[in-house]
């Protein structure tokens, strides 16, 4: 046999191979789409049915989101809508609001979330270690929001936490630090009510009750503590360390001495005076032995976690040692005022 042959051989055999994976691929295309219309592709086109505002989470998977319209009955089945998508290339969609219809299509409601939500949303960033003040701010700066009116709702009392204790009236600390997307319907209310219950629905995932129970503590009160761990910490690594100092501490009866504690008395973040160390009040940790009656912000979930378990260590004091926040510990006070110096030497403090 010459070469010839061997290669035009090779080519029709090649030929003959692409033309049968043409020809599954073909098949497989269409048993999706038989199976996709079993399931339901071609239900009512939903004009004229009942309106469905459904709202698209962040992160959802298209998954998710054919789940989520089942259950809304905005499709007739998830695994249709997750095929359509697969054979159609859709996806992933965005979040926010959607109008969309009982009884629709599948290919319709895809269109639909492939345009993007009709509802436009204002967004909130909440940062951990805000106070409420600081919150009311950044509501007010929203369009159509209001700083004062967010006040009014949160004096009102009439948006709790399920973790506040009877006689508190602060909901300091008690809301959670995240991105919000807010509706333009959706007035301070809706947002308190909001940020208040994701406070509780994380303290819930975290089981936070239970590990505080098992210490003989609250809810409120690892709050409180992890709002100071918060306020003095800048780093997830020193957490822990600065949980420990604060528990040898509170043990042996040494007052806190946080200075986040005296921001949070005068309100503001500037610069400490000797005038806040003097002032008195139960938010002066330099005066005032113990916890303060409040958390004065709000905590992320490493605070928490470091409010819960403290590192088992000799130290009694803490300074700000790099300028990326790293801090430097220490037992004695005699070693403590070395770590100042060399902080101020080395323009950190």
């Amino acid at each position: 046999m010459n070469s010839g042959d061997v290669s035009g051989g090779a080519v029709k055999r090649r030929k003959v191979i692409l033309i049968a994976l043409t020809l599954a691929l073909a098949v497989l295309l269409l048993s999706a789409l038989l199976a996709v219309s079993m399931l339901g592709l071609t239900a009512g086109s939903g004009s004229g049915s009942k309106r469905v505002l459904v709202d698209v989470k962040s992160g959802s998977s298209v998954s998710d989101i054919g789940a989520q319209l089942t259950r809304e009955n905005v499709v007739p089945n998830a695994l249709a809508f997750r095929i359509y998508a697969r054979v159609t290339s859709a996806g992933p969609f965005q979040a926010g609001k959607y109008e969309l219809n009982e009884s629709q299509s599948v290919p319709s409601a895809i269109k639909a979330l492939s345009r993007g939500p009709k509802i436009s949303y204002r967004i909130l960033a909440l940062p951990p270690g805000l106070t409420i003040a600081e919150i009311a701010q950044r509501v007010g700066s929203l369009r159509s929001m209001s700083s004062a009116k967010f006040l009014e709702v949160v004096a009102s009392g009439s948006i709790r936490s399920k973790y506040q204790p009877e006689g508190i009236a602060s909901l300091e600390g008690l809301t959670w630090p995240d991105t919000y997307y807010i509706a333009e319907q959706e007035d301070e209310a809706v947002v308190l009510k909001r940020i208040v219950d994701r406070y509780d629905s994380e303290i819930k995932r975290m089981k936070i009750e239970q590990q505080a129970r098992a210490q003989g503590k609250t809810v409120y009160e690892v709050t409180t503590l992890a709002s100071l761990i918060q306020g003095e910490s800048r780093l997830d690594e020193d957490r822990p360390l600065i949980s420990g100092v604060i528990a040898n501490r509170m043990r042996i009866g040494m007052l806190l001495q946080i200075d986040a504690t005296l921001l949070y008395a005068r309100g503001d973040r500037g610069p400490l005076t000797s005038e806040d160390f003097a002032r008195p009040g139960p938010y002066n940790s330099y005066k005032t032995l113990g916890l303060p009656p409040t958390p004065i912000m709000t905590v992320a979930s490493p605070s928490l976690i470091a409010a819960l378990t403290p590192s088992n260590i000799p130290y009694l004091y803490y300074v700000l040692y790099e300028k990326n926040g790293k801090h430097k510990f220490a037992t004695t006070y005699a070693e403590h005022l070395a770590n100042i110096a060399d902080a101020r030497r080395r323009g950190v403090l």
